[in-house]
Order: structure tokens, then sequence, then C-alpha cells
């Protein structure tokens, strides 16, 4: 498989070239096999990278930005959510191939795999022991009131534990929604940029056309009373 990177090579905004920079630069240093697409010298690669963005990816305006990121067919991301999965030490999931072994990627999931075997294990202990104490009725009998005061306090404990991760859901869920409208902020402002590099760059040609058609005028007016001059 092999990850493409469609790229503007005469882009003239600087905020997408540095973003083009940032994704080739770290490919290459984790040495992950990829190719570079000119959509600004190649009409297809351009064609083929609109069609293939997924919509609920593209812009308000409709058309995508480079760098836009596929493996093989399959669409990957914009340079926004390859930043995150950087940062996230998830680029390797980000691009849909394997972590190589050693890579922080990888000892990562190792760690979630035995976080999830060892509560495996602590639920079934947990399981047997309950059994065990439903068994040894006399011990209960013995107990009374005060076994049954343990076990209320011990279900307030459990409702904290619960209520606790709905907390940080939230949370998770309002940093995410902050992140998306920076990353969506970012983004507006880019095709700003954009756009106002344009118009610079058309005010400049219809200055420049101004200047020649001036100086046509000026030859011409010279020209005339260079001739009235020799008539007389």
């Amino acid at each position: 498989m092999v990850i493409k990177v469609f790229l503007a090579s005469s882009s003239g905004s600087t905020a997408i070239k540095k973003k083009q920079q940032d994704v080739v630069a770290f490919l290459e240093a984790l040495k992950v096999d990829y190719a570079q697409l000119d959509i600004a010298c190649n009409e297809e690669n351009r064609m083929w990278m609109r069609q293939n963005v997924p919509e609920e990816k593209k812009p308000s305006n409709g058309i995508p930005l480079p760098p836009q990121i596929f493996n093989e067919e399959s669409y990957c991301g914009d340079y926004e959510t390859f930043f995150d999965a950087k940062e996230d030490n998830a680029v390797y999931s980000f691009l849909g191939l394997a972590p190589p072994p050693g890579s922080k990627e990888a000892m990562q999931a190792d760690e979630e795999q035995d976080i999830v075997e060892n509560g495996t294990h602590a639920e079934e202990n947990n399981d047997e022991g309950t059994h065990h104490d439903s068994i040894e009725v006399p011990e209960e009998d013995r107990n009374g009131d005060a076994h049954e005061d343990e076990e209320e306090a011990e279900e307030g404990i459990e409702e904290d534990e619960v209520a606790e991760p709905e907390g940080n859901e939230a949370t998770e869920g309002d940093e995410e929604a902050e992140e998306t409208g920076h990353a969506e902020e970012d983004e507006e402002q880019e095709e700003e940029d954009l756009q106002s590099e344009e118009e610079e760059e058309l005010r400049q040609l219809e200055n420049e056309e101004e200047a020649d058609v001036e100086e046509e005028g000026q030859e011409e007016e010279y020209l005339e009373e260079t001739q009235e001059e020799e008539t007389e």
C-alpha cells in the first residue's frame, strides 16, 4: 500500500506550503513509503482529489485545500486530522498502516491491550469472590446490620465512581468541540488568505496593463509631435 499526498507545488499561500512541508517531513522521518501528487501542474490529480474527498470533509465552498492524504483509494484525512493523529501518537492508525514493533504507537497499543486483559481478569476474580461470599451464610447472619451498612457504603462509592466518567466524557466532548472549532476557524482563515492573495495578484495585473496602456499613449503623442515638427 502506498500513501498518496496531494500537494500544490506552486501555491501562493505560505500556510499551505508550511503544512505540506510538515506532512512530507514527518512521513520521511517515519520512513513511510509515499508518493507526492501535484495538483497545480496536473489537472487529473486535481480532479481525482476533489472527487474522492468525502463530502462531509470538504469546506463550505466545496473545494478541499492541499495537503490531502490517501492510502491508495481510501481517504485518510487533511492536515488538521493528520496533526491530531501525530499529537496522539496514532499516525500509523491514521494512515491505515500497522505500527512497526518498537514504535511508540505499537507500545501504546500493547499497554492498552494489557489493561483490557487485566481488567477482564479482575472482573473474573470479583465474580468468584462474590460467589464465595454468597455461600457463607452463617457469617452474614453474625454480622447482621453491620454487613448491610458496608454494602450501602460500597454502593455509594460505586455510584460516585460511575458518575465521574460522565463528567470526564463531557469535558472530553467540550475539548473535541473546541479543537474542531479552532480547526474550522484556521481553515476559513486559510481560504480568506488564499482569496486575498489571488485578488492581490489580479490587482497587480490590472495595474501593469494600465501602465502599459499609458506608456503606449505617451509614445503615440511623442511620435505625432515629432512628425509635426518635421512637417513644419
